[in-house]
């Protein structure tokens, strides 16, 4: 059996670590580089690096705060924010990075989702999904430019082309649970691993150590991502594996 993945992840903006509720109200944690450190301290089996200012702001990632990153941690790096280009791939994995995300770019550009798996390999390639209910038409929409840009597209159906265009990974935002500390949405993501055969990364509303269990008995997702319980200390990587080991759940 494949082990669980507890993911934490960095939102920078400016140079420093936010967290907001719903994508908004963002409000400062503290420096990545530290932050990052003691992650690898706290054994997490992966760390998430979201710049998600950069596509707003009209810029690339800050491939020198990716070096420092790196050089802290010995832990898979998944990189995001900005990247619209493969030659914008190459530098972040030049930098350090294991894995690169593609959100904004990867809805406007799909074909940049191939290019960069041609060039990279699947396994490089990260899909970044932000999705929201909509109750009207009775789907999850996905977002793009930091949640704030509604699409027409069905994050199911999107979900699913963007594997057929070589993503490796989905890590896939439920936007209404996004710092809520109320539980990963288990409906988005059961719909989500009937659709895909790739691992999906689930985010958005982990709150307490039952919410890590549930998600992972009750969906197929790979990997529990959570920004805000980690970051105020409300619980830690080992706290959480410690609790699924208990329930029965493989983790590393």
């Amino acid at each position: 059996m494949i082990a669980k993945r507890i993911i934490p992840c960095l939102d920078v903006a400016d140079g420093r670590v936010k967290k907001g509720v719903h994508f908004v109200n963002l409000t400062d944690v503290g420096d990545p580089v530290a932050i990052a450190a003691a992650y690898q301290q706290q054994g997490a089996d992966e760390l998430v690096f979201l710049d998600i200012a950069a596509t707003n702001q009209h810029r690339q990632t800050m491939a020198a705060m990716v070096e420092q990153v790196s050089a802290q941690v010995f832990m898979p790096l998944t990189i995001g924010g900005g990247i619209s280009s493969v030659a914008d791939m190459q530098r972040i994995l030049r930098a350090g990075a294991d894995k690169t995300a593609i959100n904004s770019a990867a809805v406007a550009n799909p074909q940049l989702i191939r290019a960069g798996a041609e060039k990279f390999g699947n396994q490089c390639i990260v899909v970044a999904i932000d999705a929201a209910w909509d109750e009207d038409a009775q789907l999850y929409r996905v977002y793009t430019h930091g949640g704030q840009q509604a699409t027409e597209l069905d994050a199911i159906a999107w979900a699913k082309r963007a594997v057929e265009l070589g993503a490796g990974e989905l890590l896939v935002t439920s936007m209404d649970r996004d710092g809520t500390k109320d539980g990963f949405d288990e409906r988005l993501y059961q719909a989500l691993g009937a659709a895909v055969n790739v691992p999906i990364i689930a985010s958005g509303g982990a709150g307490k150590l039952a919410d890590f269990t549930s998600v992972f008995k009750n969906t197929p997702v790979d990997g529990a991502l959570a920004a805000s319980v980690f970051h105020y200390g409300e619980l830690t990587v080992a706290d959480v594996k410690r609790a699924l080991r208990t329930e029965g759940v493989v983790v590393r």
